[in-house]
């Protein structure tokens, strides 16, 4: 005669869902919260004076980058302030609301930022946003 198995104690096996569920959800939270914070950057390497204000703007624009030996970068071609007057008066032909994304070394000088915003301006751009790094 065959016994039953809960006669004997033996409880079948269940799989216990609760804790599963929590652990998608914190995955989930944890690649939404990643995503959240990852930003298009399309300079060169600088180190950004720090700022309290800054915020991460995430729309597609123009990025010049100031090296702190005075190098000037259009995205990641190397140009001289000529030729970065002339490109840029290309690319707002193409597009009239063209935003430009400032990146300039904290060591470049306040000099030196002014001439590359004039060159800017000059070229029709009216939207420029100068970069920087929030306080860690």
């Amino acid at each position: 005669m065959k016994v039953a198995d809960r006669h004997l104690g033996i409880k079948k096996p269940r799989i216990e869902m609760l804790p599963l569920i929590d652990i998608v959800f914190l995955l989930l939270v944890f690649f939404i919260y990643a995503m959240l914070s990852m930003v298009v950057h399309r300079s060169l390497p600088v180190t950004l004076p720090v700022s309290a204000t800054a915020e991460i703007d995430t729309e597609m624009s123009l990025a010049i980058t100031v090296r702190p030996n005075g190098e000037i970068y259009l995205d990641e071609m190397k140009v001289s302030r000529e030729e970065m007057s002339r490109l840029l008066q290309e690319r707002v032909q193409k597009d009239n609301s063209l935003q430009v994304e400032l990146f300039a070394d904290e060591t470049v000088s306040y000099q030196e930022l002014y001439r590359i915003l004039d060159i800017i301006r000059t070229a029709g751009i009216a939207n420029v946003s100068l970069q920087a790094d929030s306080p860690q």
